[in-house]
């Protein structure tokens, strides 16, 4: 939204309008150059997944661009829309699941958030300032393929893990201005307490440690966050430049931004062989993670 949109269009439908009108366009901007770049027709795609958490739409955005682009009539779409920052991950484990029960398939999973309209002018909270500060918009699409010998990373393993008795740490209130964001300041350490059962489980069923992880994919929250994280993988000789520099150039894209860093590293051509860990972090409060080989 441009500055003027927003401190001037403060109703929830003014704000819902805008979003659902620039949503479209980035959708369809960033499924075409996805597309271009794997040189894939729009026909190609047999299931469609888009995420989202920062506005509403009925029929979901993945309806127009079926139209825009004169995608298959038989295209598989399924809209996930209250997964929060975790749903870029989250999109591709649900495209992983379905490439895996049907062979030879290809998905595209397009994150599209603008955290921008749901500013809050009128609301003087840390949470609604932090946010303000934090948040930017963007979108994303990655393509996926059950087909033999595609490029790209291939995905080993992905799981979901669930705090209990954490739902009121993260995410939106709806209100007669939008939606209004709900940021425990408490996040951070939250994350850190239970890091070792995010982490280590997931990693030993694999055969892996943390030792034999290459490049850290990790969706970059805020400055805490980052900090927390690269605390404890400091000490283990890791880095997450990659991370740090998507929030400094972008700020938190909510679902969009952990495939902002996920394109960095492809971009750099890893070494066949090298793994990588995505992991993002969501209202619920869950966290997602995936383990790739390039």
């Amino acid at each position: 939204m441009d500055a003027h949109e927003v401190f001037l269009n403060t109703s929830f439908q003014e704000r819902n309008d805008i979003y659902a009108r620039e949503i479209k366009k980035l959708g369809k901007q960033s499924l075409q150059k996805a597309l271009n770049k794997a040189a894939w027709m729009p026909t190609d795609i047999d299931f469609i997944i888009t995420v989202s958490c920062t506005g509403i739409m009925i029929p979901s955005v993945d309806a127009y661009l079926v139209n825009e682009l004169q995608m298959r009539q038989d295209v598989v779409r399924l809209p996930v829309t209250e997964m929060g920052c975790a749903a870029g991950i989250s999109g591709i484990i649900y495209a992983k699941n379905f490439l895996k029960a049907n062979p030879g398939k290809r998905a595209a999973v397009i994150a599209l958030e603008a955290p921008t309209a749901t500013f809050q002018l009128e609301d003087y909270s840390m949470a609604n300032m932090v946010s303000a500060a934090i948040f930017g918009d963007g979108a994303a699409c990655v393509l996926l393929s059950s087909e033999e010998n595609a490029p790209g990373p291939k995905i080993l393993d992905e799981a979901m893990y669930h705090f209990y008795d954490a739902t009121g740490m993260m995410g939106f209130k709806l209100v007669n201005t939008g939606l209004q964001m709900i940021l425990d300041k408490d996040v951070p350490n939250k994350i850190a307490t239970h890091f070792p059962d995010i982490l280590y489980p997931f990693l030993e069923r694999n055969n892996k440690t943390i030792e034999d992880i290459d490049h850290l994919i990790f969706h970059p929250g805020g400055k805490k966050i980052v900090q927390t994280v690269e605390e404890i993988f400091g000490s283990l000789g890791k880095n997450i430049d990659d991370t740090k520099e998507t929030l400094r150039l972008y700020g938190n894209m909510s679902s969009a931004t952990v495939l902002y860093v996920l394109e960095r590293f492809m971009d750099k051509n890893p070494e066949k062989g090298e793994l990588g860990l995505l992991l993002s972090f969501g209202p619920g409060f869950s966290a997602q993670r995936i383990l790739i080989e390039f």
